[in-house]
């Protein structure tokens, strides 16, 4: 039950232990962000910071529910990267006769999906981007340079 004692002044809170912890813990399992958490409470992201400091109940439902939803996803993204077989059924009609198979389906790795994967959990590796450093001179460069202002000058005379 929420302390109403410690804010005499002011509006009392809405937050209410019974319902918010559990239904704290299915939004993040589907994916909502803070923002969206606290537009489906009709609240500010202030309160809901203010909850979450507040009602350590209420942060640990949130971190239970964002860490099964990540683990999750994780789990599906690494499957499609890695490939993966599952069973379907094949319902066919030919001549009038209904057809029902039990068959498995397989779908190759996904070269994007590893690579997702791969810049994720080795970003030293596999960054699209990488940091070379360069010390001392490139003697051909500085050749060329040294020509062309050679010319530059002589062609000012």
């Amino acid at each position: 039950m929420a302390d109403e004692t410690k804010n005499p002044v002011g509006r009392p809170t809405l937050y209410k232990q019974e319902y918010h912890c559990e239904t704290v813990r299915k939004l993040c399992l589907i994916g909502l962000t803070d923002k969206q958490i606290a537009d489906f409470f009709d609240i500010s992201q202030v309160t809901l910071d203010t909850w979450k400091r507040e009602h350590p109940e209420f942060l640990m439902s949130i971190k239970a529910g964002k860490e099964i939803a990540d683990a999750e996803v994780g789990a599906a993204l690494y499957q499609r990267a890695i490939g993966y077989s599952c069973p379907d059924i094949v319902t066919a009609s030919y001549l009038g006769e209904i057809t029902i198979e039990k068959v498995t389906k397989h779908y190759p790795p996904d070269t994007i999906a590893g690579m997702f994967w791969l810049k994720n959990r080795q970003p030293e590796k596999f960054r699209d981007r990488h940091e070379i450093e360069h010390s001392g001179t490139i003697s051909k460069v500085d050749e060329l340079l040294g020509k062309v202002d050679e010319q530059m000058d002589n062609n000012g005379d």
